[in-house]
């Protein structure tokens, strides 16, 4: 005689998609918000420089640049503020917006350092090039994905390429943003690779609300080799009036690139 209690259940005649029907549906989330500093801003805020980082090579750099001032930041409900550091660090799960102390020129930037799944990137694109926030020019800063890269990258390889906008690359607005491109001589991203996520969403934005803007990709992920790329890039084409010759000196410990400072170059920070 079979034993109830211990034999195997018999396999269910529902598929699983039907049993999910069944079940309790999800909340729906509450959508993105900007929260600033200033409960009423001049807004909307224009700036003529909007930098978006969202690679770890620019989120290490930008939160190494001292003279800049936090005006906000983007509120994800899915992302709790538990755990965070009550100072800004590299290990926090948050989206601040900081101004850099420029005299002549505002510039924004938004340091993305949490994860933002596909389904909300579109949402966060429009919060950040959107009625609030209205940029002049826009660079987002991102990192290579090489499931999607067609051809090979090698992991003691620094590379660096750029994908445009329309407007970016018929230099439209010469009388706002200078005429030449912001990342000249750059090579553009290869044909037939993809990227996605938010970075594409915030380019697609761009290229809808015929905005001049400029997606920047860097390879490998980490690395000392690559923070001086990228540092390099920015303070020859982006940030000439800043001084960043410091930032890569500084021991960091909250930093994930600390122990790649001890160890430059090991195929496992790589993949």
């Amino acid at each position: 005689m079979e034993d109830v209690l211990t034999e195997l259940p018999p396999p269910s005649r529902f598929f699983q998609e039907d049993l999910d029907n069944f079940a309790t549906p999800s909340p729906p989330l509450s959508s993105p918000s900007l929260l600033f500093s200033n409960p009423k801003p001049d807004q909307p805020l224009c700036p003529s420089l909007l930098i978006i980082a969202l690679s770890s090579p620019s989120l290490y750099i930008f939160h190494h640049i001292s003279s800049k001032t936090l005006i906000g930041s983007l509120v994800l409900p899915e992302i709790p503020f538990s755990g965070n550091s009550t100072e800004p660090s590299l290990d926090d799960k948050s989206c601040n917006i900081y101004a850099l102390n420029d005299m002549d020129n505002l510039t924004l930037v938004v340091l993305v350092q949490c994860s933002i799944s596909a389904e909300r990137s579109n949402a966060v694109a429009k919060l950040l090039i959107g009625d609030q926030i209205i940029p002049k020019r826009v660079l987002i800063m991102d990192s290579v994905q090489s499931q999607n890269f067609r051809g090979k990258l090698a992991p003691d390889e620094t590379y660096v390429f750029k994908l445009e906008t329309s407007a970016e690359r018929k230099g439209l607005d010469g009388d706002v943003c200078g005429g030449s491109s912001l990342l000249k001589g750059l090579d553009y991203f290869p044909s037939g690779s993809v990227l996605d996520g938010l970075a594409a969403a915030l380019l697609a934005r761009c290229q809808m609300k015929k905005i001049r803007g400029t997606l920047c990709v860097s390879w490998p992920r980490y690395g000392v080799y690559v923070v001086a790329m990228v540092k390099s890039l920015l303070q020859r084409n982006v940030l000439p009036g800043f001084d960043l010759s410091t930032i890569g000196d500084a021991k960091d410990k909250s930093s994930r690139f600390t122990s790649i400072k001890n160890y430059p170059f090991d195929s496992d920070m790589y993949t």
